[in-house]
């Protein structure tokens, strides 16, 4: 063979092969799973089967029977007649429902729910284009007008479709949903990326997709184009808005370029996908850029734009951001999918830094704003989710914009993937969630079991029983209002800010832990048997928020453990605004049961409120005063509710 033909074809080999590789990333450690670990706790367990036997029904009965979602796909595949009826993003929550199929059928196969996801892609695949498009509302609507609108969720729909097809792929192993998201992908790409046209996002969603598409095809076009879509916004070219609300381009984070942002602003859910997908693009690819940025916006959303629940977006008039300390309670937006965002970007920020606060910020996101979202039962939901009531508010059965529904349904199936995480040198403890899972530690398997009663009680058991004896670090994520800390940045803090007293026991013996990142680090040589207990007192803690905040000036708020705690009017006399709860006013706990739930309930005796037979003054009285967790309430019908409760007679507010 000739030299400089040979030459030139190894080149050619080591240019493919780098295009195909990753660079050097910069995650700290990698997640496990969900499909590899196998919850069995009593909080969690019988959440994902609520999901499993009612809350998947109700999105497919949803979708293809009492809405057109599914018969909109049946149009454009020719299958039958009539036009597109609905929203122009509705096809959204059929990929949305397919997903939430997915992680439930990854979790247990189940023969009829995959017969019925496999109907559905079937007829997806058929409304496909030849060139790759795929869109009900412009495919029945005039194809001519595809793409000559960045506000019209294309992209949006296309991400959704990407990230089920990931999913039922990986639950599955059939390709077909598959090859539909990377035809679409690739027919995207065809028409945008450097040196073709330019686009701007209207709803991010894209970004994140690509990356998760990038990862299970190795192709690595697909992460330049996530890249290259981030890198689009901040330069004007978002002419195609036409939405009147979107000629602010700080409402789409496009105000300037996402390297350089630094304040949260805009739609909540649409800022969470684009700070994820520039999380997972800064993973693969070493990018510190987009680093610098997350954590600068981070701090503006946690330190001043955050909720005690964890909730974001204080603004029904945007589904977002407003001004700083801007956190009213009965006018609180908080979508339930911004919450589920919270919930991804804090994830990935974690995995990316090593450090336990954003696993805080997660926990306490998804045990308060986020499960606050669906009722007990699995079959009603809250669009937003605001942290005082007149008795106006009342969970629905489904929404004309349904994005939360399937949303909550996902995050839920999916639970596993926030608790372990991993790398050559150890095991990383999240969440604590009762489970178990084989975890790979350099080339030993180790063996992992969790049992607790978390949230309600303290005590956790962590089992190792490598194959073989294996030395390796296990961190253990101490939580932040163990230590004293609230939330981080100080928005909110206990009225004692002191710590309480945790301790871990290792085979019988309590040991002392180096700390690192929040982490309590135990490093030793690993054998098959090796238990570490955890005991984290459960206190009843007393929450205020900064001066600036002024809203919940002279009020406080009550937790225990990682649960927000609410006063709720099936709870107090139909009543739940007249209560004033002093600081360090000595509080209970009881048992109790709402609607089928067991929970901690919270009892206290306080002033109260009360006009006298006359109607001509009002004196205060004491009463009992029940609490329960706020991700409870409102499943006995519509009631008063507040979280934050007065300190004094002179801030009540009767009625917001």
């Amino acid at each position: 063979m000739n030299r400089s033909f040979f030459l030139a074809i190894c080149m050619l080999f080591c240019a493919l092969v780098s295009a195909q590789s990753p660079s050097s990333g910069l995650a700290e450690f990698k997640p496990v799973k969900f499909s590899a670990v196998s919850i069995n706790d009593s909080f969690w367990k019988p959440k994902i089967g609520k999901v499993e036997s009612v809350t998947i029904p109700v999105c497919i009965d949803q979708t293809e029977v009492k809405t057109p979602r599914i018969r909109n796909f049946e149009i454009a595949a020719h299958l039958k007649k009539g036009k597109f009826e609905g929203i122009f993003y509705d096809d959204s929550d059929v990929y949305k429902a397919l997903e939430a199929i997915s992680y439930v059928l990854a979790n247990r196969r189940d023969s009829v729910l995959e017969k019925k996801a496999d109907e559905w892609i079937d007829i997806i695949s058929k409304a496909q284009l030849p060139d790759g498009y795929l869109n009900t509302y412009f495919t029945l609507n005039g194809l001519d007008k595809r793409w000559t609108d960045m506000s019209m969720h294309e992209d949006y729909n296309g991400g959704h479709l990407i990230e089920a097809a990931v999913a039922y792929y990986d639950a599955t192993g059939k390709r077909k949903l598959l090859d539909v998201a990377i035809r679409f992908a690739n027919h995207f790409d065809s028409l945008f990326g450097p040196g073709k046209k330019h686009w701007v996002t209207g709803h991010q969603e894209l970004e994140l997709a690509l990356v998760k598409l990038y990862q299970v095809t190795n192709d690595r076009k697909y992460l330049n184009l996530a890249d290259w879509l981030l890198s689009e916004r901040g330069h004007g070219y978002g002419v195609g808005y036409t939405w009147t609300d979107w000629k602010d381009t700080a409402y789409t984070q496009d105000l300037v370029p996402v390297k350089q942002q630094q304040k949260i602003t805009g739609h909540a859910v649409r800022a969470m996908y684009m700070y994820t997908g520039a999380a997972d693009v800064a993973a693969e690819t070493g990018d510190t850029g987009y680093m610098h940025a997350m954590k600068s916006v981070w701090e503006d959303v946690v330190y001043r734009n955050m909720y005690l629940t964890g909730g974001i977006g204080s603004s029904g008039n945007n589904e977002g951001f407003s001004n700083d300390f801007d956190l009213p309670n009965a006018e609180a937006y908080c979508e339930t999918c911004a919450s589920v965002g919270m919930v991804f970007w804090n994830h990935r920020m974690n995995l990316l830094t090593g450090e336990s606060k954003y696993v805080d910020v997660l926990e306490r996101t998804l045990y308060n704003g986020a499960l606050d979202g669906i009722s007990l039962k699995g079959d009603r939901f809250f669009y937003g989710n605001p942290l005082a009531s007149s008795g106006k508010n009342q969970r629905k059965a489904w929404f004309g914009t349904a994005c939360c529904p399937a949303n909550i349904a996902r995050l839920i199936a999916s639970l596993g993937n926030y608790i372990y995480a991993q790398n050559d040198q150890g095991i990383w403890i999240n969440l604590f969630v009762g489970s178990s899972s084989s975890i790979p530690v350099g080339k030993t398997k180790v063996p992992i079991s969790l049992l607790t009663d978390y949230p309600w009680d303290g005590q956790v058991k962590i089992s190792i029983s490598p194959e073989r004896k294996t030395r390796f670090a296990l961190h253990v994520r101490i939580p932040g209002w163990v230590q004293g800390e609230a939330v981080p940045g100080g928005l909110y803090r206990f009225t004692d800010t002191s710590g309480v007293a945790y301790s871990i026991q290792l085979n019988g013996h309590e040991i002392a832990c180096k700390m690192e990142k929040g982490y309590a680090i135990i490093e030793r040589q690993w054998q098959k048997g090796d238990l570490v207990k955890i005991r984290f007192p459960m206190e009843v803690r007393q929450v205020i928020s900064r001066s600036e905040l002024k809203a919940d000036e002279g009020r406080v708020a009550l937790q225990r453990g990682p649960l927000v705690y609410c006063v709720e009017g099936a709870d107090n006399g139909n009543s739940a605004w007249n209560f004033i709860l002093p600081v360090n006013q000595p509080i209970a706990t009881e048992k109790m049961n709402v609607e089928g739930e067991s929970i901690i309930a919270l009892t206290a005796e306080v002033p109260e409120l009360a006009v006298d037979p006359s109607g001509k003054s009002v004196q205060t009285v004491n009463k009992q005063m029940i609490a329960i967790p706020y991700y409870t309430w409102c499943n006995r019908g519509r009631n008063e509710m507040q979280v934050w409760l007065p300190v004094s007679f002179k801030n009540v507010r009767v009625n917001e």
